[in-house]
């Protein structure tokens, strides 16, 4: 019982006798003059045996620091310790401990030399953003390397960090094609040579038809060696064979539209990776590699190339009216490329792609420029392949898009997913919960954003981005893809570029205009990531501008938050540390800075995610549409293989692509990326949604963030039945709801998550 003249409380300790932790949602405290008090928890509180202290929640009334009630100062900043902690010792899965480390438990040299990989971040060499500190042991072999913990066995997050049941079962159903795969190694001496490849594209088709298994006649064989008697019965009776695949949507309307160039160039602005195509505006593209290294830096392109493709214009001319196009991974690649070629089955190019803007808002691809490492300084290793005119050619023609889609698969994995919304945005999520307290009202509307992330990635580093990893196994770079993604961290990445309308204006996709809502104006209307991505960014802008505007009516307020500004520093100085020094970095000195940086961080963890995360299967899905990997390069006339080429050309496409398992395996994977648990949280979703906050006005200013949420997915609707917009409707041509902001569970190619949690 609480004493009437008590006043309103605004902490709560509690303390678990039980012998097992529980889930504390919230806790209301009903009585008072002023109505109910609220303390939303959402948290696991250990047994006192295990963890002796008594746990803090917070009232839902926000308060800057220097607001803090006399009462509530010391328990905000004891909290804020016990989120620290000493940065010593090794985490135990009930901790709730947020600190930083490197990238040093990706390699597993115990195993054997071969899987040692390098530390990544702390270094020049490697610079990278830090990640959750685990604290375990070093390796036997290497004291600078931590120790491996394989899965099933689960790496250290934040109790609270880790998923919930419902989470939790979808990953697990899902991950079962991924322990059926770490069986199928074994048995690849069942395995003839003449099935490791696609020989035709039945084969490809099977996956979906038949499974893998029952394809290469070892279902019985994998049922014996699988220890989950229980999960695979009920597998059997609900499927003809086990790794059998549902039909990506790209080849659920039109199974031959992959092959079209328009839909090779459509995916460029509406497909998984929509970030990577810029407005070429120097022809013919220059390297800004050191030529004594490289080769020469002049592209091999020359205008008679193109200029049949331009509809009568010069190349200036298309350049002058904002009609050319180009997605360049020549300066990307072309370092790694020796390496990368010297690897068993790995055969890649580094490419050049440039497109032309039809009249009828359209694209098309006029030539691919294809690059390999010079045999010296003064030596040209680049040849351009150009739209078919024969049979031959339009093998080549198509060997080429493959290459270019291998390149861009790998960019888009290691740097615009991966890099760009999983690993630059722990460092930001570590340092909030270090610094800020959950009473902050910044903190508050980060929260939902930060759900599940910690989790995903150390899955992510458990077993996709480590050695002999899925990245490393299904994607061209191999054992060099995190020094890939590495150099794209010190190379190309910038905070300041995040946000979408400076990232479309760097890359020559907008122009300023303040008639504008969004003050931005696109060089061609239907480039449908852009145009829906805009007005999602324009919803989180205005309500974060509200938000902070309501708790920050003066700049000095913003530069005295001492745990505001401790926040950003942290992300940047340690979180970020390798490239803290950049003269970029937003200073947190007023309002206008402040709202940027937020929905940078809201828009990267949700509308970006979401773009570049959940058409993965729907396009990756089906292998010769989007190959992560080639095995073969285009044949000369002078090399062995080119009449193997000429014989059969399909079967030399196909065996270029990955092996069988090696697409089965990836297939597995992007399929459980792509694919919405039954809790996800959607923008405009909060947990809660009446009491997360204490304050009124600020509860319904996000009641109308969700009204404009459904707003926006009226119009997304609309646009993908507008037959003026090409790019996203016509006949088999996929909508784009990448970035409809809701979706039911499962494969949907729709859905904007708050939080990075895939």
């Amino acid at each position: 019982m609480i004493d009437s003249n008590f006043g309103e409380p605004g902490a709560i300790t509690v303390s678990n006798k039980h012998q097992q932790e529980f889930f504390l949602e919230c806790i209301t405290i009903e009585g008072f003059a002023t109505g109910p008090v609220h303390f939303p928890c959402n948290s696991w509180v250990q047994a006192r045996k295990d963890h002796p202290g008594k746990r803090i929640f917070f009232s839902n009334k926000p308060y800057l620091p220097g607001d803090t009630p006399a009462g509530l100062r010391f328990l905000r900043e004891k909290e804020l310790r016990n989120l620290r902690g000493d940065g010593k010792g090794v985490r135990n899965l009930s901790d709730r401990i947020y600190d930083f480390d490197t990238y040093n438990d990706l390699g597993n040299p115990d195993r054997a030399p071969e899987f040692a990989r390098p530390t990544i971040g702390g270094s020049e060499q490697y610079p990278y953003p830090r990640r959750c500190r685990t604290g375990r042991l070093p390796s036997d072999t290497d004291m600078f390397a931590e120790s491996r913990l394989e899965k099933p066995n689960p790496m250290y997050v934040p109790r609270d960090e880790r998923f919930e049941e419902s989470k939790q079962n979808t990953f697990s159903v899902k991950r079962l094609k991924a322990v059926l795969h770490n069986l199928i190694p074994g048995l690849k001496a069942s395995i003839s040579a003449d099935n490791q490849d696609f020989n035709d594209f039945s084969d490809v088709d099977g996956l979906y038809s038949k499974g893998l298994l029952i394809q290469l006649g070892l279902q019985d064989d994998v049922l014996k060696k699988l220890p989950l008697p229980n999960v695979v019965s009920k597998i059997q009776e609900s499927s003809q064979g086990l790794l059998k695949y549902d039909t990506p949507k790209i080849i659920s309307k039109d199974k031959f539209a992959w092959l079209r160039d328009d839909e090779f160039a459509r995916q460029a602005i509406a497909g998984v990776n929509p970030i990577g195509i810029e407005r070429l505006q120097v022809f013919p593209p220059v390297s800004k590699l050191d030529p004594q290294i490289y080769g020469p830096e002049e592209s091999a392109l020359k205008e008679e190339h193109i200029l049949n493709q331009l509809n009568g214009m010069t190349v200036q001319q298309a350049i002058d009216e904002n009609k050319l196009f180009i997605i360049d991974y020549h300066d990307v690649y072309l370092p790694f490329l020796e390496r990368i070629n010297a690897l068993d089955g790995r055969k890649a190019y580094a490419t050049r792609t440039i497109f032309f803007l039809t009249p009828l808002g359209t694209l098309k691809p006029v030539a691919i420029e294809l690059s390999l490492p010079p045999a010296g300084p003064s030596s040209r290793s680049k040849r351009v392949v150009t739209p078919a005119i024969d049979a031959t050619t339009n093998w080549m023609w198509q060997l080429a898009k493959a290459h270019v889609c291998a390149n861009d698969a790998g960019v888009h994995q290691l740097y615009n997913h991966w890099l760009r919304t999983h690993a630059c945005m722990e460092p930001f999520i570590l340092a909030a919960h270090r610094q800020m307290s959950a009473m902050h009202p910044i903190f508050k509307l980060l929260d939902p954003h930060m759900r599940y992330t910690l989790e995903i990635n150390a899955l992510a580093r458990q077993s996709l981005i480590n050695a002999d990893g899925i990245i490393e196994n299904c994607f061209t770079p191999g054992r060099y893809a995190m020094e890939i993604s590495s150099a794209f961290y010190k190379n190309y990445w910038r905070f300041d570029m995040d946000s979408l309308p400076a990232d479309l204006i760097r890359r020559g996709m907008a122009e300023p205009d303040p008639s504008q809502p969004h003050g931005l104006k696109l060089v061609f209307e239907d480039y449908p990531y852009a145009a829906d991505g805009l007005m999602i960014w324009s919803a989180i802008e205005n309500w974060v501008r509200t938000y902070v505007n309501h708790y920050y009516p003066h700049s000095s307020l913003i530069i005295n938050d001492k745990e505001l500004q401790a926040w950003y520093y942290e992300s940047i100085n340690v979180g970020h540390a390798d490239r803290s020094h950049e003269s970029w970095w937003p200073t947190l000195n007023n309002s206008e800075n402040l709202v940027t940086v937020l929905t940078t961080l809201i828009w990267l963890a949700s509308a970006q995610h979401a773009a570049l995360n959940f058409g993965q299967y729907p396009y990756g899905g089906y292998v010769p549409n989007r190959p992560p990997l080639m095995r073969r390069l285009i044949p000369d006339e002078s090399d062995p293989e080119y009449a193997s080429f000429i014989a059969d050309p399909q079967k030399y496409f196909l065996n270029a692509l990955p092996s069988l398992l090696q697409a089965s395996k990836y297939m597995a994977v992007v399929d459980t990326l792509s694919t919405h648990s039954p809790d996800e949280e959607y923008l405009g979703e909060r947990q809660q949604p009446s009491i997360w906050s204490g304050d009124a006005e600020i509860v319904e200013a996000f009641y109308e963030f969700s009204a404009e949420m459904r707003r926006i997915e009226k119009v997304i609707d609309g646009r993908n039945r507008d037959k003026k917009l090409r790019n996203r409707c016509g006949a088999g041509v996929l909508p784009y709801e990448l970035l409809a902001p809701s979706s039911e569970p499962g494969v949907t190619c729709r859905g904007v998550p708050n939080s990075v949690s895939t």
